[in-house]
Formats: C-alpha cells, sequence, structure tokens
C-alpha cells in the first residue's frame, strides 16, 4: 500500500544510497569478471520508502555503487532521502553536504540514524525506525513545505506499519541488471539477544511477516526486469525466526520455481541451530537455496555463552554444518575475533575450525560495539568504549589490541591463501553440491544469462586461469569439478576466491579496516594522493602489490 495521507502539493524526491567500504562480503573485486554488474544487492529499505510515497509524488533512485548522483538530479528534487549502514557514515555525510549545497532538505533513515542518531547534526529531517507513522508525518511535513527547518526535526516511529501492508519495493526504479544479487524480504525481528547484535532492538524480537503471497509479487517484479540477478538474497535478519511460518512460506516458493521453470537460487542468513529443521531444509532444497549465511561468531563454546549465543551450541557445530552440507546448502560464515573470552590459543583454534569446517567464505571480522546493543552498554559501564580512529575497532579488548589486529592479520591470511580456499571448494564439490536439485534448463536459458555465461567464463579463464598468480590451484579445484560435471561450481569458485584473494590482500596492506562496521579512511586517502596509473596498477595487477 502507497501512503493513504491526502496530500496538496506535488513533490519530487531524490532518493540516494550512497557507496559501501569494500568488504570480504560485497565481492566488489569480482564485479568486473561479471560484466555490467556495479554493485552487490539493491536496497530494500530505501526502495520501500520511494514506493511508498503518495502516488501524486515523483521519485528517482540513484544507488551511488553504480553510479553518482549529478547535479541536475540534486536541482530536479524538492527533498533528498538517504539511507545507510554505520559503513556508510562518510558516504551519508558527503550526500547531504551535496544536497545543502543545492539548496535541499535533506532526511537520513534506516539502520545507522535508528541506532545512533547523534551521529549526524547536520541533517534536516532524521527519520528512525521502521516505515510508519514517523513516514507519515514527514511525508504530512514535506507536503507544506520544503524548505529547510531551522533546526533538525526528529521523527520516530511508535506505530510499525506491518509487513503485510508494505508496498512492494520499488524494483522498477532500479537497475536490477547492475547487482550481483537480487533482494527480498519475507521477516524482520529476531527472537535471540546475541550481546553484539542490534536488530532485535531496532526491529523487535517478535519476528513480523509477509504473506507468501506478497513475497511471490515481488518475486514476479523482479524477473520481470530484463537482466535481473540469477540469485536472490533473503534480507531476513534470521530466515527461522518464525519456523512455522517459514515452514508454511516454503512451499509456495516451491510452486512459484516450478510455475517459472526455477529462473532463481536463493540464499538467507540463519542460525546454525536451523540443522535441527530436516523439513524447512528439505523445502529448502527444493526450492533452490544454494547458500545459507551462519553468524558462527566462534568455534570455542565457552565464548558463545560470553555472547548470548548459546543457540550455536544446540547441535554440535561440525555436525551441523555437515547437516546443512547434505542438503546442498553451501555455508558461509561470520567470525568474530576479540571476544572477551579469547586467549593465547584462540586464533589456531579458528584456523583449525577454517581447516576442519572446509566453509569456503568466512567474513572474519574484530568485534565493534554497535550503539543499542547490550554489548555497548555493557563495555560503556566498564569504561571500554574508545574514539579512536586510528584503531581498528571502538573495543578495548582484553588482549592488547595489536595482538587482535595481528591475530586477525594471520587468521586471514590462512584462510584465504589461495591453495587453501580452493580446497575448501573442492571440499564442497565433493559434500554439498551432488545433493542439490536439478533444475530446468527452460528457467535459465535467457539471453542474460548466456551473455553473463560467456563473460564470465572467459574473463575467469584469462583473468584467474591464465593471469593470476593462483592459476595452478584454480586448476586443480576445476578439474575435480568438472570431473564431476559441476561447470557452474568452476565458476562460482573462480569468481568467489578471485574476490576474496585480492580483498586480503589488500587487507595485509593496511587498506582495509578489520571490522566490517568501522570505515577504513586512510586508504581512501591514500588513493587520492597516488596517480592514475599507481591505482591501475593495483587494480590490474594487485599481486605484485602483496606484502
Amino acid at each position: 500500500m502507497r501512503c493513504s495521507l491526502t496530500v496538496s502539493a506535488k513533490r519530487r524526491i531524490l532518493c540516494v544510497f550512497p557507496a559501501y567500504t569494500p568488504s570480504f562480503g560485497t565481492f566488489s573485486h569480482a564485479y568486473p569478471l561479471m560484466g555490467g554488474v556495479k554493485a552487490f544487492m539493491p536496497p530494500q529499505g530505501l526502495l520501500l520508502i520511494a514506493a511508498y510515497m503518495p502516488e501524486s509524488w515523483e521519485y528517482r533512485f540513484v544507488d551511488e555503487n553504480i553510479k553518482r548522483a549529478t547535479p541536475d538530479e540534486f536541482a530536479w528534487a524538492d527533498a533528498v532521502f538517504v539511507s545507510g549502514m554505520h559503513i556508510q557514515e562518510p558516504q551519508i555525510h558527503e550526500i547531504r553536504k551535496r544536497a545543502h549545497a543545492a539548496g535541499k532538505v535533506a532526511v537520513l533513515g534506516g539502520p545507522s540514524v535508528s541506532g545512533a542518531p547523534e551521529k549526524y547534526p547536520d541533517f534536516d529531517y532524521l527519520h528512525m525506525g521502521e516505515i510508519g507513522d514517523a513516514t507519515d508525518q514527514l511525508i504530512a511535513i514535506l507536503d507544506a513545505d520544503v524548505a529547510r527547518p531551522d533546526a533538525q526535526v526528529r521523527l520516530e516511529t511508535k506505530e510499525r506499519l506491518a509487513l503485510s501492508d508494505f508496498p512492494a519495493p520499488a524494483y522498477e526504479a532500479a537497475p536490477l541488471k547492475r547487482y550481483l544479487i537480487g533482494s527480498l524480504q519475507f521477516s524482520s525481528g529476531c527472537p535471540y539477544r546475541c550481546e553484539f547484535c542490534d536488530i532485535p532492538q531496532l526491529y523487535g524480537r517478535q519476528p513480523r511477516l509477509k504473506s507468501p503471497e506478497q513475497m511471490c509479487a515481488e518475486l514476479d517484479a523482479i524477473i520481470s526486469q530484463p537482466g535481473h540477478p540469477a540469485v536472490v538474497y533473503f534480507v531476513d535478519d534470521n530466515f527461522i525466526a518464525n519456523r512455522k511460518a517459514t515452514r508454511d512460506m516454503l512451499p509456495h516458493l516451491v510452486e512459484w520455481q516450478k510455475r517459472n521453470h526455477y529462473p532463481l537460487q536463493f540464499a538467507c542468513e540463519a542460525t546454525l541451530n536451523m540443522a535441527k529443521q530436516p523439513e524447512i531444509l528439505e523445502l529448502m532444497r527444493q526450492a533452490n537455496f544454494m547458500t545459507v549465511f551462519v553468524g558462527i561468531e566462534t568455534p570455542e563454546e565457552g565464548a558463545l555463552k560470553g555472547i548470548d549465543k548459546t543457540h550455536n551450541a544446540a547441535v554440535p557445530m561440525y555436525g551441523a554444518i555437515e547437516t546443512l552440507n547434505s542438503y546442498g546448502l553451501e555455508v558461509t560464515s561470520g567470525i568474530i575475533l576479540g571476544l572477551d573470552t579469547d586467549s593465547d590459543q584462540s586464533e589456531q583454534r579458528l584456523i583449525d575450525f577454517i581447516d576442519k569446517s572446509a566453509i569456503p567464505v568466512l567474513t572474519i571480522n574484530l568485534l565493534q560495539a554497535l550503539p543499542k546493543t547490550p554489548l555497548w552498554d555493557r563495555l560503556e559501564r566498564e569504561g571500554r568504549l574508545l574514539h579512536d580512529a586510528s584503531l581498528e575497532s571502538n573495543v578495548l579488548f582484553k588482549r592488547p589490541h595489536d595482538s587482535v589486529v595481528k591475530s586477525w592479520r594471520r587468521a586471514i591470511s590462512h584462510a584465504y591463501e589461495p591453495e587453501r580456499i580452493f580446497e575448501r571448494f573442492k571440499h564442497q564439490c565433493a559434500t554439498t553440491y551432488p545433493h542439490r536439485i536439478v533444475t530446468p534448463t527452460k528457467g535459465k536459458l535467457t539471453f542474460t544469462n548466456l551473455r553473463r555465461g560467456l563473460i564470465l567464463g572467459f574473463n575467469i579463464i584469462t583473468r584467474v586461469g591464465m593471469f593470476s598468480d593462483y592459476r595452478k590451484p584454480f586448476w586443480s579445484a576445476a578439474a575435480y569439478a568438472l570431473k564431476r560435471g559441476q561447470i557452474e561450481a568452476v565458476f562460482n569458485m573462480g569468481f568467489v576466491a578471485h574476490h576474496l584473494i585480492r580483498f586480503t590482500r589488500e587487507a595485509l596492506r593496511g587498506e582495509h579496516n578489520a571490522s566490517f562496521y568501522a570505515a577504513k579512511a586512510a586508504e581512501t586517502e591514500a588513493a587520492r594522493e597516488r596517480t592514475w596509473w599507481e591505482n591501475a596498477r593495483r587494480r590490474i595487477a594487485p599481486e605484485r602489490e602483496a606484502a
């Protein structure tokens, strides 16, 4: 549904999504392999707000991961809407400056401002919380006047719009062919209370749901756009937060896939205890789910209690991973270093876990305290929150900061040493990929997919298989997959490993922060100071720059 308010003015809203700081999880180094892909995933929140605007209002959407909003677009707008996460804070401020330079009112919503409004004193309007009564208040204010207010106005949602009343995100405004994967939301909220996570505080512990019919209609909208991504990610905070609802929804998803000849693959995020739900796992397999992101955080079972994540220990960790693999689900994992329980042995235990679990993709970050989390509150009481931009985290660790950072560097170096990552992919070829369903060719045999396949295949053969210094382990893994008829696996492992190896080498040179939630400004500034040729050389031949 759209906003039900009666408006008297016609307004033009420019929705601008800030660029991301590069990270392990956005796969930015692999975009050039795809031909035309410029960004990771379309932002659900900003597209939802665009779709909610009154029918008489115009909107434009610009994702600055794809292209920079132009002066003409700012000039066109009556108001500029921005949304983003903490990692995007510098870019959020920069968009606000451009909006104000153009004489436009600047409005900020989304998870970062909802968690830490004090970070954004210069925005004209702050929208805190999800879409709801605050959104209607904002629309009423802008309908009456689009001049900048004398002082900042803060609007906080008290009554959220039910997910069942959400409009479909404005996918038509987003160039889906420029994204690596698509995005879809079924539920919001998570019942767990992990110490470091701000989801329960921002979105609640009682999961709220869309109807299966809504979800299928949104999928119809995605595949109606030429060149849509082949993979769609469920952005739910926890895909099994309401197990009954997920179990009831999945047959609708299976039927949608069958009706449309399986045009999509799916991925999601869930807790490790989903391994105890065989009925859900089988339905996910039938719906063509390929990947599940699991916040494992640490392989040390005792440490899970300290961060209120004992549900990860509900089943033996390695057994749970094997169970997920047996349903064709490749596990990706979040790992945190710098926990209070870390010891001199934690690094080696993590390295052992990397090797034994054979999880190909692990996002290994240092602990970062986010506002509106139990961790933030505890560290504030203990006087252990730091505000030093030169450090890799805002947490005063129990162990020396430099020791924790060195452990992180050794862990990512081990994880993404080329021979090791390709060995882990070979393990997936043997234990995971054979369990996936065989889908009809008809749904995948499109001009876009053929074009992408040819471009990706050529670039992987040339850039990874011929010109990289990790071509030997790549061809070893590729031969292993091809013997099993797993052609798609060759594309996937080449694409993913190419990004992870290159990103790791940059991180080891100090160009990226050890936490996804904190931006690394040093490399951005250094890049400005380097010559065009020096920056180009780093992009073309990064292995020559490796530490």
